[in-house]
């Protein structure tokens, strides 16, 4: 009992703290934070890349086959989800409330333009939301896993499905992200820099992910890797992946 007690405490925690940090990353990516009234501060390139860095590893880390496995050995198995969601959302509330913004402006759109991009922001949310779904939205927030065990089931497999979005792109909650970072009307040199990297990030993710998608599904996945590019226009290993690079894997 007092296992599942902690684990529905953890599952709570993970979603109340998902909405939570919903809520202050959709005006974060829009319009960036506030400038500070004392001005630019020095070295705020240094600390807004450390930022970027302890999201961009915490979240990759939990996803290594090796790391899941070793925490499993004190986090349920089923009870992980849950607890990866509540550590990325820390990552990215640390990121949000801690950054420096640097009053340089590289490009501010008006009028119709800033209506435009801002509508083309508003759209990625709902590309991500129904990216999100394909895959089911609990098996994306650990609650799915978590609700068959705390009713002392076990979890439902999670299975890979080629349709909707998916059967266009192999990432489409990847390419809803980038719309989420590209689309903002005030381009501050600071978020320059948050583009910049968290682009090569998701990039550098959405390889990964095919990596381990390749190491749980084998060949089902290859041959879905073969048809089926990563991104529109894409090539090399995010496009389709065929012939020797696909014999390799």
């Amino acid at each position: 009992m007092m296992i599942r007690l902690l684990g529905t405490v953890l599952a709570a925690a993970a979603h109340a703290l998902l909405g939570v940090t919903v809520w202050y990353l959709f005006p974060f990516l829009m319009h960036g934070p506030a400038i500070r009234d004392e001005g630019p501060v020095s070295g705020w390139w240094y600390w807004d890349s450390l930022l970027i860095l302890q999201f961009g590893l915490s979240h990759s880390i939990l996803l290594l086959v090796p790391v899941r496995d070793r925490l499993e050995r004190y986090i349920p198995r089923a009870l992980y989800g849950c607890f990866f969601t509540l550590t990325t959302c820390l990552s990215l509330l640390f990121l949000i409330w801690a950054w420096i913004p640097f009053p340089v402006i590289v490009w501010e759109l008006t009028g119709p333009w800033k209506l435009a991009v801002n509508g083309a922001y508003v759209l990625s949310w709902v590309a991500l939301l129904y990216s999100l779904s394909l895959d089911g939205w609990g098996f994306q927030t650990g609650w799915t896993a978590y609700w068959a065990w705390v009713r002392g089931q076990a979890p439902p497999r999670r299975q890979f499905r080629e349709r909707g979005a998916y059967r266009i792109i192999r990432h489409p909650v990847y390419l809803s992200f980038l719309g989420q970072v590209w689309f903002t009307p005030l381009m501050s040199l600071d978020r320059a820099l948050l583009v910049g990297l968290l682009t090569a990030y998701i990039f550098l993710g959405s390889y990964l992910k095919d990596q381990r998608l390749v190491f749980y599904l084998g060949d089902v996945y290859r041959r879905y890797q073969a048809r089926v590019p990563g991104y529109p226009l894409a090539w090399g290993p995010l496009g389709r992946v065929s012939g020797p690079a696909l014999a390799k894997q």
